[in-house]
C-alpha cells in the first residue's frame, strides 16, 4: 500500500474531536464564571486552563489531517492533546481540592448520568462548518445542566468527568492508529514504495539490460555517496528485493 492523499478534515467525523470541543467551551465559560482574580490574580491559571482545552481540540485535528502522509505525526500529535487535556484535568481536580468541595466518587448520581451521556454521530451535509458548529452544541446541551450549572462544585466535577472520558476516547485511538502502523507502515515506508513501483514502470520503457543476478529488467540509479558519488550504473529493477548492478 503506497501513499493515498485523503480529505484533510476528517476529524469533523471524530466524537474526540466534537467531545473536546465540548470540553473547550466548557472550560472557557467555567474559567469567565469562577477563575477571578481573588482565586488567580495573575490570570495564568485562567490562560493555561484555557490554553490547554485549545490545544485538544488542535491537536487532535492537526493530528488526523497528516492521517494519509505520516501516521507516526498522527499519533504524536493525538497524545500531545491527551497530554493537554490531562494537565486539565489536574486544574479541575486542584480547583475543588482548594475549596475542600467533594470529589464525585463512582456511583454518584451526578457522576454516573454525565458519564452516561452518550454522543450522536453527525450528520452533516455540503455545509460542513454549518452542520459541524450545530452539532456540537446539539451535543454539548446534553452536558449544560452540568457544565454550565451555577454551582462552581457541579460544573468542576463534571468538567472532571469529562476530561477522563475524553482521555479515554484518545486512548483508544493511539491504539488503533498503533495497529494501523503495524499492517500499513508509516510514511517513510510507503514512501519507498510509491517509488519502487515509478521504478518498475518505467522499466519497460527503456532499452535495459538485465539483472545477471536475477535476470529482472534493470533500472538507471545514482550513487550517492562514497569516491564514485554521483555516477550512473544499471541496478535491479527488483531493488530492494535484489542488489544486481551494472555498470554503465
Amino acid at each position: 500500500m503506497g501513499v493515498d492523499i485523503k480529505f484533510s478534515q476528517s476529524y469533523f467525523w471524530l466524537k474526540s474531536w466534537v467531545l473536546a470541543n465540548i470540553v473547550q467551551l466548557g472550560t472557557q465559560n467555567f474559567c469567565d464564571r469562577f477563575v477571578d482574580y481573588k482565586l488567580d490574580p495573575c490570570r495564568r491559571l485562567y490562560d493555561q486552563m484555557v490554553l490547554a482545552a485549545r490545544s485538544g481540540v488542535a491537536n487532535i485535528a492537526e493530528g488526523t489531517s497528516r492521517h494519509s502522509t505520516s501516521i507516526e505525526t498522527e499519533m504524536r500529535l493525538i497524545d500531545v492533546a491527551r497530554a493537554s487535556i490531562d494537565e486539565l484535568q489536574g486544574d479541575f481536580f486542584n480547583f475543588l481540592l482548594r475549596r475542600k468541595a467533594e470529589v464525585w466518587p463512582i456511583g454518584q448520581r451526578d457522576r454516573e448520568a454525565v458519564w452516561k451521556i452518550e454522543l450522536d454521530a453527525p450528520e452533516y451535509s455540503n455545509s460542513l462548518l454549518h452542520d459541524a458548529a450545530l452539532h456540537i452544541h446539539a451535543q454539548k446541551r446534553k452536558y449544560d445542566p452540568w457544565i454550565e450549572n451555577s454551582s462552581a462544585d457541579i460544573t468542576a466535577n463534571a468538567m472532571l468527568i469529562l476530561c477522563v472520558r475524553l482521555n479515554k476516547m484518545l486512548e483508544s485511538q493511539l491504539r488503533s492508529l498503533l495497529e494501523q502502523f503495524r499492517q500499513q507502515g508509516g510514511f517513510t515506508e510507503n514512501m519507498t514504495v510509491e517509488r519502487l513501483e515509478a521504478r518498475r514502470t518505467q522499466v519497460g520503457k527503456t532499452n535495459a539490460p538485465q539483472c545477471p543476478v536475477c535476470g529482472k529488467t534493470m533500472v538507471k540509479r545514482m550513487q550517492k555517496r562514497g569516491e564514485g558519488q554521483g555516477r550512473e550504473f544499471w541496478g535491479c529493477g527488483d531493488y530492494p528485493k535484489c542488489n544486481g548492478i551494472r555498470k554503465i
